[in-house]
């Protein structure tokens, strides 16, 4: 499932810098935003989205390294490790209870442009353009690029039929990235569907490593998958999934907002159910909202997972116990 999530996550990188239009093909020359994409999920340890920087931070999760993954797992990677990508500047919200809370994304999202002023004696000073809005009625906040990740359980041992009509509907929206889940060990990423069938993509193919450094290029095949889509019945798709959407500007997100509003009216009268809930404020049952930040930490994933390799370098600092 890791693999899965890091597909919707470059799905999300891709519309953030390159457009929803943007097409890969081969032997031709990208866009530096392409490359600077790649580099995100390169299987080395000191890059962002890699392996393992994910296999990593699902040890805060309760998962070992080499544990099965599920789609809440995996989204709940994505948001802690977005914290640390200060190029991508993505914000990445999880559902809980299968509620959407509008405010909190707004709150999550918005975060204060700054304007710099030149003083009389020729140098710079910064002003926070919502001290200046105080005094104007100018909108000049600004939107942070919106991963939204929608965990869902839709039924107990397999999908309900019910859920069904709403499932598909997602896949119809602007904004949608598709789903991540499967079936008993077997993660997919799912992509559209055509009458009662999900199209998917499968990124577990072994490949052979690239050295996206040699000779000053970048090998990029082995990143895309080359095989054409498969297909299988919805009503054997596994009752766990994660909904993927993006919005890049806040427009964007009250069009979702509209476009869900609009479907779960119509699903309900198709006496069909919602998947989840879209709420305008935050529930006052619930613990208060507080955007997450970057911790303060002096080390990264990537020399955690450095150390753990060399704990053994030095054998004398370790007691053998014979049990």
């Amino acid at each position: 499932m890791l693999r899965c999530g890091q597909m919707m996550l470059a799905q999300a990188l891709i519309c953030q810098h390159l457009g929803r239009e943007w097409r890969w093909e081969t032997d031709i020359k990208q866009p530096e935003e392409y490359y600077q994409i790649l580099q995100c999920f390169l299987d080395r340890k000191n890059s962002c989205y890699s392996i393992h920087q994910m296999a990593q931070m699902g040890v805060g999760e309760g998962k070992s390294i080499g544990e099965w993954y599920g789609p809440n797992t995996v989204a709940q990677v994505l948001k802690k490790l977005a914290l640390f990508d200060e190029w991508n500047s993505l914000a990445v919200y999880v559902s809980m209870d299968n509620t959407v809370v509008i405010e909190d994304i707004r709150k999550m999202c918005r975060y204060p442009s700054y304007s710099w002023n030149v003083v009389h004696d020729g140098s710079y000073t910064h002003q926070s353009s919502w001290s200046r809005c105080r005094d104007t009625s100018e909108q000049c906040s600004t939107w942070k690029p919106l991963l939204l990740i929608v965990p869902l359980r839709l039924g107990i041992n397999q999908i309900n039929p019910v859920y069904i009509d709403a499932f598909k509907e997602c896949f119809k929206m602007p904004q949608t990235l598709g789903a991540l889940g499967g079936k008993p060990n077997h993660a997919y990423y799912f992509i559209g569907f055509s009458g009662d069938e999900l199209i998917y993509l499968d990124p577990h193919t072994t490949q052979t490593f690239v050295d996206t450094e040699e000779a000053g290029t970048m090998q990029d095949q082995t990143y895309h998958c080359q095989k054409n889509p498969n297909r299988m019945k919805i009503l054997n798709l596994d009752p766990s999934v994660a909904l993927g959407f993006f919005c890049k500007e806040e427009a964007e997100f009250d069009k979702w907002c509209s476009t869900v509003e609009k479907v779960s009216a119509e699903i309900l009268k198709q006496q069909s159910l919602r998947m989840f809930e879209l709420v305008p404020k935050h529930p006052p049952h619930w613990p208060p909202f507080i955007p997450p930040t970057k911790p303060e930490v002096t080390t990264t994933g990537a020399e955690l997972i450095e150390s753990t390799d060399k704990l053994f370098d030095m054998e004398e600092e370790f007691e053998i116990l014979t049990v």
